[in-house]
């Protein structure tokens, strides 16, 4: 398996990876399937957003095959750029379980530990993903809060749980 960051080259590949992921699960993210298809140049906008300052995406791949993905991102403004935030996690089912999301999020982890203004990691998760709560837990992140109702689709709620991962140490 190959950990790299993704490149303008990748965008289409991880286009497909993205809606794959959005129509397999829904309530792990805030974009919709439905709103996602009709986008305008989507796969434009992902390769603009690859050499975006401060936004990091690394893609699992296998045999040459993207099979996972996710992003880290910097904030922007000056008062909380010693924060960044994990987005668009996911590993296709039928390649779950061979280490591709713990090698995934290790990559985000150690670029956001090269960034020498980033103290911590934030993400959200589905708070009934029970095995990527673990899979967080096991890489140091501590929940810290719970949005209850955070996603409602189909007449159905989803509650997010708040994660942190604390990189240096508190002054």
């Amino acid at each position: 398996m190959e950990i790299r960051l993704l490149t303008s080259k990748d965008a289409k590949t991880y286009w497909t990876l993205r809606l794959e992921a959005l129509k397999n699960h829904p309530e792990a993210f805030l974009s919709s399937y439905e709103e996602s298809v009709q986008r305008e140049n989507p796969v434009e906008q992902t390769a603009r957003n690859f050499t975006a300052k401060g936004n990091y995406t690394f893609g699992a791949f296998a045999k040459g095959e993207l099979i996972g993905m996710v992003t880290l991102l910097q904030e922007e403004r000056i008062k909380v750029r010693h924060k960044a935030n994990i987005f668009a996690m996911y590993v296709t089912p039928s390649k779950r379980g061979i280490g591709a999301g713990k090698a995934l999020l290790t990559a985000a982890i150690n670029k956001a530990m090269d960034l020498s203004e980033v103290e911590q990691i934030n993400l959200n998760v589905t708070a009934s993903n029970h095995s990527a709560k673990q899979l967080y837990a096991n890489l140091g992140f501590k929940q810290f809060g719970l949005e209850k109702k955070a996603l409602k689709i189909n007449e159905k709620y989803y509650d997010d749980a708040y994660m942190v991962l604390h990189l240096k140490k508190e002054k």
